[in-house]
């Protein structure tokens, strides 16, 4: 399109999105990027470029990324949380965390009476099993959310689903916090990850932590469920582009 037709076509307003990010911030990147995609998707041929583009507000609160070890950051973690939403209260129709672990706030959030409406990773989840009728999964995460304890934003997915225990839990938060420090792309990543999910029954494997949907081209038979892609969705849906089926 030519910047004579693009300064010409009419701009229609969508409703804003928000982004609560920074445990850690390249979650909140990922989140970003997965909106323009489904976007970009579900517009098609209609897409006219830049001026389709749903609106985003983001707020990234490095302190959220104390997350990781919540049994002791729990009220500091919370603290930070709750000035994070209030900065995006009002500003947006919808917003979302970028964080599996903080998704354990979700009641205390609901309590807030917020003008904007949360979406929950959780929820989310949940209409997604029920809609795709899976039956048997594994969740993996951090060491508090894969284990489903009073922890886990995801405590109650066994009411709905059979859990598969997710292997090697300490080995699995390490490399969370290596793809954390190192980024996606340091060598070894990969190949730890692999060996983990070879260790899975269950064919169906949720990527319950924004950072391990970040490690691409996985040697791995299993369906892998990138929870984030799909609260991505669920907030373009508030925006107004809903999604077609395929």
């Amino acid at each position: 399109m030519s910047d004579t037709d693009l300064s010409g076509a009419l701009y229609k307003a969508r409703p804003r999105l928000g982004i609560i990010t920074g445990s850690g911030p390249e979650a909140g990147m990922d989140m970003w990027a997965k909106l323009l995609v489904e976007n970009r998707r579900r517009l098609g041929s209609a897409f006219r470029g830049d001026i389709d583009a749903p609106a985003v507000r983001l707020v990234s609160e490095p302190e959220l990324g104390l997350s990781m070890e919540l049994e002791r950051t729990e009220e500091k973690v919370w603290q930070a949380l709750r000035d994070a939403i209030y900065a995006l209260d009002g500003q947006v129709a919808a917003f979302a965390i970028a964080c599996n672990t903080l998704n354990l706030f979700a009641e205390r959030i609901l309590d807030l009476r917020l003008n904007s409406e949360f979406v929950s990773f959780q929820g989310v989840l949940e209409h997604w099993i029920h809609r795709s009728g899976t039956r048997r999964l594994c969740l993996l995460g951090g060491r508090q959310v894969a284990a489903l304890g009073n922890w886990s934003p995801y405590r109650n997915l066994p009411q709905v689903a059979v859990c598969e225990a997710a292997p090697n839990s300490e080995a699995l938060h390490q490399l969370i916090y290596d793809i954390k420090a190192h980024g996606a792309a340091y060598p070894g990543l990969n190949a730890r990850f692999e060996a983990l999910l070879s260790q899975i029954e269950a064919d169906t494997v949720l990527l319950a932590c924004t950072e391990l949907p970040l490690l691409a081209s996985l040697n791995t038979n299993k369906t892998l469920v990138d929870v984030t892609q799909l609260v991505a969705q669920a907030l373009l849906d508030r925006s107004g582009v809903i999604a077609t089926e395929n």
